[in-house]
């Protein structure tokens, strides 16, 4: 543990609110500590209210808010006076007791209060902080757990047997704090879920919990239990992208949705998955009870999905009727998987999601090995994880999730995609909530849409069957699949009459709009049959199929040949359940190719202003890079579910081709 308290940064932070937020930011910064919005942090100051009365209000950390990135808004304000008199009543449900704290509120804006405000109410001190920290927990998830926490805190923190969050936790609390603290208290550690610290000051509670867990490391180095082995697996030497695929669909039909799948390679995730007692290290629980809400009691070692399936739904028959309401099952899809192939796989919903999944079981692998090198690992009791998994505070937020975007889930590759109408389509498809894997043979596209986790750009030589499979193969890894293809990637060769036109022109043109795109169909076919809800291909076509000109002979041959190859593909995989359905646009004149100059010459050809020649069609309107991609996404939706072979324009309304 190394402390992040800066003396000069906190000396220009005034307020204890705004100190709360300084070190709530410090502790956030270190994922030893706390991950996705675990932990809390809480101060108590005085405050004058709208009729002139001074109350004691309790800053508590609000439902949803993340220490590392929390501000003053994501701290609710509660009447202190009020907390105190719920913790004095025999019995409170949880949703009683939020609904308690939340008309207790200051600020009605203000996000849900802390599950555990109650508990940070009754302790006597002005700052207290609470997290997660992964040594604690690597020595409380031991067979001697208890007896080793005693060791290393003595008398200087209150140790609390494990009891679920909410109000009996903090009803616990305020007994054993009541009997057990003294002057020297420092601390409290709950077993098998964290630890916490206070102090006078946001500086003095800050220093205690980084003195703390330091504590606990060093036992584990004195113990042989903190240095962690060398990686030693290597990944595999062949392609795996059809077997993700296929674990995929298995783990989104088990969910009743499409699912991603993100896997981890890396020398840790594989060398864990190889590691000698994985069957029984890794079936034990988690490292705390609140990631079941994310990665689920236990992870999947191995790839039967319907095996999973029903050892879940044998857990939840084990546990549900003990429960004080009734149950509805969530899905019983794994979230984590352990492969001794690729490694570690994470199922989400989103890439935020799997994202999760990914950080809370990195961290849970370094709390398990050491936790076994220290005398075993041993998570609580599958009963206490089910009381966790089955909130009835977690169960109303399932009930409130609103609708997801129209492609959760789902997975598209667009060529063509650092510009233009590709790089509009991986808008347009980001916009529906799809992950997207976008390939260019422009470097750029690594650096387009670097800000997001749901974008992969991949720079590619798509005329090159080995640079699209190993496109291919890195995307499915990223990802888990692909549910959709836009192919978009062309060229436009210059003007050139049939007379005059070169082998070496006709062939570039050839290879790169139609022989390509032969390419990535046939690639992506087996992977599109493996999509949830069926595989989707559309094809970026041209006017100039229904509609030649002259000076275009390449370009126009390869457009009609690449859309005869999709109304082929259309016959041939309506068994695979993939549709194939062609956009044909004109005049789209916000890409690469069309500078102002090009512009301006191509109207004078015609007699035209440029403002005439970019509104030259039947309806007198602009067609934008945009509106092609709009088209072309909802072709991947659920309009067009029943539609296949189709070839429609968006080209403003074309004479000729009317």
């Amino acid at each position: 543990m190394q402390s992040l308290w800066n003396k000069k940064e906190a000396s220009g932070v005034e307020s204890d609110i705004a100190l709360r937020v300084y070190t709530s930011q410090l502790l956030g910064r270190d994922h030893t500590l706390v991950l996705h919005g675990g932990g809390n942090t809480s101060v108590k100051v005085s405050a004058t209210n709208i009729v002139g009365e001074t109350e004691e209000l309790l800053y508590v950390k609000g439902s949803g808010w993340d220490l590392e990135t929390i501000a003053e808004a994501g701290f609710s304000p509660v009447r202190i006076a009020h907390v105190l008199k719920l913790a004095k009543l025999e019995k409170l449900s949880d949703p009683q007791m939020m609904n308690e704290l939340s008309t207790s509120m200051t600020r009605a804006g203000a996000p849900a209060p802390s599950v555990e405000t109650i508990l940070h109410a009754i302790l006597p001190y002005k700052f207290v902080d609470h997290t997660h920290a992964d040594a604690v927990l690597a020595i409380t998830n031991t067979p001697d757990g208890g007896q080793r926490i005693r060791e290393i805190y003595g008398k200087d923190c209150v140790i609390i047997p494990y009891v679920m969050p909410g109000f009996d936790l903090a009803r616990l609390c305020a007994q054993k704090f009541a009997t057990e603290s003294h002057g020297g208290t420092v601390g409290m550690v709950l077993m098998n879920h964290g630890i916490f610290s206070f102090g006078a000051t946001a500086h003095e509670s800050y220093e205690r919990m980084i003195e703390l867990v330091g504590r606990a490391e060093a036992y584990l180095a004195a113990h042989k239990a903190w240095q962690l082995p060398a990686p030693q697996s290597a990944p595999a030497d062949r392609t795996l992208r059809l077997d993700i695929c296929s674990l995929r669909r298995a783990i989104s039909d088990s969910a009743g949705m499409s699912m991603l799948l993100l896997t981890d390679g890396t020398p840790k995730a594989l060398s864990y998955a190889c590691h000698p007692d994985i069957g029984v290290i890794s079936q034990q629980g988690p490292a705390t009870p609140d990631h079941v809400l994310r990665t689920k009691r236990v992870p999947m070692h191995g790839r039967d999905v319907a095996a999973y399936a029903r050892a879940y739904e044998d857990y939840f028959k084990r546990n549900a009727p003990k429960a004080k309401q009734p149950k509805t099952m969530l899905d019983p899809a794994p979230r984590v998987v352990i492969d001794q192939e690729f490694g570690l796989g994470y199922a989400g919903r989103t890439t935020k999601d799997a994202a999760i999944v990914r950080d809370l079981y990195t961290q849970t692998i370094d709390i398990i090995l050491r936790a076994t090198s220290l005398g075993g690992w041993s998570a609580l009791p599958e009963a206490d994880i089910f009381d966790v998994e089955y909130w009835d505070l977690e169960q109303a937020k399932i009930k409130k999730a609103g609708a997801s975007p129209a492609f959760a889930g789902e997975v598209a590759l667009v060529t063509g995609a650092a510009s233009g109408i590709g790089n509009a389509c991986v808008e347009a498809l980001l916009r529906r909530g799809a992950a997207v894997i976008g390939v260019d043979i422009n470097p750029g596209i690594a650096k387009i849409f670097s800000d997001r986790t749901d974008f992969l750009g991949l720079c590619c030589d798509i005329t090159s069957a080995q640079a699209v499979a190993n496109a291919l193969e890195t995307g499915v890894r990223a990802f888990g699949g692909i549910d959709m293809l836009l192919l978009n990637a062309g060229i436009f060769p210059g003007g050139r009459r049939i007379d005059s036109l070169q082998d070496n022109e006709w062939r570039q043109v050839m290879q790169v709009n139609l022989d390509a795109n032969l390419i990535l169909m046939r690639e992506c076919h087996p992977l599109l049959k493996l999509a949830p809800r069926g595989g989707r291909l559309v094809i970026i076509g041209s006017k100039n199929v229904p509609a030649p000109g002259p000076g275009a002979g390449a370009y126009s041959a390869s457009k009609a040949a690449l859309t005869q190859l999709a109304r082929v593909a259309a016959l041939e995989w309506g068994a695979d359940g993939i549709r194939v359905n062609t956009v044909h646009p004109n005049a789209v004149f916000d890409t690469g190719i069309w500078t102002d100059d090009v512009l301006a010459a191509r109207a004078k050809h015609y007699g035209l202003s440029v403002e005439e020649y970019k509104t030259n069609n039947v309806l007198k309107t602009e067609v934008t890079s945009r509106d092609v991609a709009e088209l072309a996404a909802e072709m991947c939706g659920a309009l067009f579910a029943k539609t296949t072979g189709a070839q429609v324009p968006v080209d403003g309304g074309n004479d000729r081709v009317i």
